[in-house]
This record gives structure tokens, C-alpha cells and sequence, in this order.
């Protein structure tokens, strides 16, 4: 049974004229399942009833199915959405004034290993599907739009509950990148969702060729993981830059530039105290993005059970954030949200069947670790 969250436009346009029906039947479906969040064919009233009786054969609108709904003190939902297999997967809301985030996961677990990230310490299962990652935001939307009418989430931009998605949840969006492209796509498109481009943020840790290709299929606004100011550093912290070194990545943030949104690359650095927050790292920054225009958005790790790193004091923190701003960079601090449910930067883990046998046949989190 095809399940038509997996598609963007062009594909279920092609697919409805394989069963003989005219592009804008394809423009109507989408409508349904995205704007209206409907999943039931019968509901989809100005759809042809012949149509509907083609579309309830053979396929079906199906999202993740939701294992758990965890509220934050401070307003931010994180959710544990099951993909299959044992492998569970966690969605971020943080409600801000004027606008609303969503956080979403583009793979089951991360193969990259950071040394700082609770995903990557979990080992890799598989890449998540289109329907996998678009639906994370086609239950977002049903979920808030219940809390909205229940007086739980204040409603924001013009009635639009999710007004920015940030892939940055567990995975590496890039290493999935045919998946995530559709799933731009669809979340893009003003038939489905309608965002802008620059209200759509690709995080990757720096894979060069697929920043590159992102370049040309589909440009939104990209954020790097960055954490070092030198290799030494960065191959320590990022497995990732002994095959894509700090010369190759700025050199793609440039390339990336020439087409991208915005007019700048916002570099994403964890503080982790003793470890990359002195003044000399700070200096080695401002040196290595002189001619990246760019913005840094500064972390406070966020602990996890057995990392070995410990956050940044707030003073250095704040000092850090100075040097670079004195030297003509912007720089700003993220606040923590979430951290008391385990949805702060960092700190998702879901649930995971490691195939990389980096932490053993199996590591599967219970649901208490997962949430305490």
C-alpha cells in the first residue's frame, strides 16, 4: 500500500497520471493530507468519488505513530514517534514569541559519533523515509492545532502554528539526502505547507559534495555544526572533518552562499568547558570565517549520562560571545529549552537498533532513560 506522505508534488503527479487523472487532482490530495491534515479519502469532498474509491485501493496518508507526549516547564513538547523495528524517533516544538520551531529527525539514530551528541552514542539503524520525516510535521501540526483549541499553545503568524523547521533532530539530514530534499520540497510547496525558504534550516556536520548538491536542488537556509576552530580539534570532537577538513567546508559555506536565502551561514559551536571556549579558540574562529559571512549560534552543552564534558560557565560563555562580537561577528547565546525532558540541543536519543555495532548488537533505551 503506497503511503502518499512519501511523495512531493512532481511524484504523486506522476503517480495520479499513471492511474489516468489530470495534474490538478494531484494539487487536491496534497491540499487534504497537508493543509487540512486529512487521512481519510471519503473526507476529501471536492475529490471525485471514483477517485476516492481508486485512492482507499491502493494507497494511504500514514504518519509515524506517537509512543509519547512530554511537556516541558518552559512551554517546549518533545514527542517519541515510532518508525518501525524498535527504532523510535523525537520531534521538538519550542513555542517562542512570534514564532514556532519545530525540531525534526531525519534518520534513526546518527552514524557520525560526535563526541558531544547523546544520537550519535546511540550507533545508526537506518535512514527515515520521506513519509517518516514529513510526517513528523503532519502530526505536529494536528497535535498543536488540539492544544490551540484547548487554550494550551497561543496561536502565531497569521494562524500558522509551525512557522520555522529546523532539521536538527537526531541524524545527519545530508547523509539521507534524497529523503530530505522531498521532504523540503513538500514542506515548501504552497500547496502543502507553504514555508519560505528561509524559514527552513538544514543543519549538517559538513559533508562537502551535499552541501554542494543542496546548493542546486533545493537551497534553504543552512546552519553548520562547526565546535572547532582547527582541525586537531574538530577530527577529536567530529569524526566527520578527517574526510571534509575546515578548508574544504568553508570553501563549500561560500559556494553555498551564492544561491542560499539568506546572505549568511549561521555556525552552530557547543561550549564545553576547557575543551573549545578559550579566548584562543574564539581568536582561531574569527580568523578561520573572515571570509564566510556568518552569524554563530553558541551552545551550552548540554550534559547527557557518561559524555565526559561539562557546559561552559555562563561568564565564559558570555566573554566568548564578546570576543566575537568585538571583532564584527554576530553572535548570539541559545537559551536551553526543554533540558528537563531531555529535548535540549543534543540530548535526543529516541529510541534505536544499532547496525553499526558501535555500542553493541543491540542499544536499545527504555522509555524511563529516554524520559527521566
Amino acid at each position: 500500500m503506497l503511503n502518499l506522505l512519501d511523495y512531493d508534488l512532481d511524484a504523486l503527479s506522476a503517480w495520479f497520471s499513471e492511474l489516468g487523472e489530470k495534474p490538478f487532482r494531484a494539487r487536491q490530495a496534497m491540499r487534504w493530507m497537508h493543509r487540512e491534515g486529512c487521512d481519510d479519502f471519503d473526507a476529501m469532498t471536492d475529490v471525485a468519488k471514483a477517485l476516492r474509491a481508486k485512492l482507499k485501493e491502493q494507497a494511504e496518508i500514514r504518519a509515524p505513530a506517537l509512543l509519547q507526549d512530554s511537556l516541558s516547564s518552559d512551554g517546549t513538547r518533545k514527542w517519541l514517534f515510532d518508525v518501525g523495528d524498535t527504532n523510535a524517533v523525537e520531534t521538538v516544538f519550542i513555542p517562542e514569541a512570534g514564532r514556532g520551531t519545530l525540531c525534526v529527525s531525519s534518520q534513526a539514530g546518527c552514524a557520525l559519533d560526535c563526541a558531544f551528541c547523546a544520537t550519535g552514542k546511540q550507533g545508526f539503524n537506518r535512514n527515515l523515509t520521506v513519509g517518516e520525516i514529513i510526517g513528523q510535521l503532519w502530526l505536529a501540526n494536528k497535535l498543536l492545532g488540539a492544544a490551540v483549541a484547548d487554550g494550551g499553545v497561543e496561536d502565531r503568524d497569521n494562524g500558522r502554528i509551525i512557522s520555522n523547521v529546523v532539521l536538527m533532530g537526531m541524524g545527519e539530514p545530508l547523509s539521507n539526502f534524497d529523503n530530505v530534499v522531498a521532504a523540503l520540497r513538500v514542506m515548501l510547496d504552497d500547496h502543502a505547507y507553504g514555508l519560505s525558504k528561509r524559514r527552513v534550516t538544514v543543519s549538517t556536520s559538513g559533508i562537502v559534495p551535499a552541501i554542494d548538491r543542496l546548493r542546486e536542488e533545493c537551497p534553504v537556509a543552512l546552519a553548520v555544526s562547526l565546535h572547532a576552530p582547527d582541525d586537531a580539534l574538530r577530527d577529536h570532537l567530529m569524526p566527520i572533518n578527517r574526510k571534509y577538513p575546515l578548508r574544504d567546508l568553508m570553501a563549500a559555506c561560500r559556494r553555498y552562499l551564492e544561491r542560499a536565502p539568506r546572505d549568511f551561514v549561521t555556525f552552530e559551536y557547543v561550549m564545553i568547558d576547557g575543551v573549545n571556549d578559550t579566548d584562543a579558540h574564539a581568536r582561531a574562529l574569527i580568523a578561520l570565517t573572515r571570509d564566510v559571512p556568518c552569524k554563530f549560534n553558541l551552545i551550552p552543552f548540554n550534559p547527557f549520562p557518561h559524555s565526559g564534558f561539562v557546559r561552559s560557565p555562563v561568564g565564559r560563555v558570555r566573554h566568548f560571545a564578546g570576543l566575537l562580537l568585538n571583532s564584527g561577528i554576530i553572535a548570539t547565546t541559545r537559551k536551553t529549552r526543554g533540558d528537563d525532558v531531555a529535548a535540549a540541543c543534543g540530548q535526543l536519543a529516541g529510541q534505536v537498533r544499532d547496525k553499526t555495532r558501535r555500542t553493541g548488537v543491540c542499544s536499545l533505551r527504555t522509555m524511563e532513560e529516554v524520559f527521566s
